[in-house]
């Protein structure tokens, strides 16, 4: 793919309940596109084994996450106890250098990512159904039967906010929702509202 930048860039905010494949599906469109950028996330939770501050996540004390969520961040959630949050300062910064950036968030941190950005692409993944879903969460086998339980009742909640998003992709295959995506981004990219003026050619 040709890395020559002749639109805007923006965010794409990609969203949709647990399972359904949204971490997996941005690594391969990501991997795919060098004009792609993931979001680096900030948050509160110490660092695993073999991740690195700044590639994997920005890692911050409590009191700063504090002190960032005001004027810092362009949205912050709670997850299980911790905090997670999306950088500004990281986010206006790869737009200005030409990548158009990728946002993993749930969809109240994607209303705040299309508030501070209007340009923004919202994309929210479904599953085939709700069995399939539930099916996929406990294949993880990451969860307690009550924590499957309150994660297939948020998804009913998440997948009735997918009304205020720009497209939908059914993730009933890998490779298909991947390509459904990366057409999305290339049809974006050739907007007219997203081309950069072209200079005058010197007479």
């Amino acid at each position: 793919m040709s890395t020559l930048r002749t639109s805007v860039a923006f965010p794409i905010v990609i969203s949709g309940p647990s399972g359904v494949g949204k971490t997996t599906v941005i690594e391969r469109v990501v991997a795919a596109d060098p004009l792609l950028r993931e979001s680096v996330s900030v948050t509160t939770r110490p660092p695993r084994p073999g991740e690195v501050s700044g590639r994997d996540y920005f890692f911050v004390s409590r009191d700063v996450f504090e002190q960032m969520k005001t004027r810092e961040l362009v949205e912050w959630a709670d997850v299980h106890g911790e905090f997670y949050g999306t950088p500004r300062r990281f986010l206006e910064q790869e737009l200005a250098g030409g990548s158009d950036v990728v946002l993993n968030v749930d969809i109240q941190g994607g209303d705040s990512v299309k508030r501070s950005f209007p340009g923004a692409v919202m994309v929210f993944i479904l599953p085939p159904s709700h069995n399939i879903l539930e099916q996929r969460m406990r294949l993880r086998g990451d969860a307690s039967e009550r924590d499957l339980e309150i994660r297939l009742r948020n998804a009913k909640n998440e997948i009735s906010g997918s009304i205020n998003y720009d497209y939908i992709v059914v993730n009933d295959d890998l490779d298909r929702a991947v390509a459904t995506i990366q057409a999305i981004i290339t049809a974006e990219r050739c907007r007219r509202d997203r081309q950069k003026p072209v200079p005058d050619r010197a007479r």
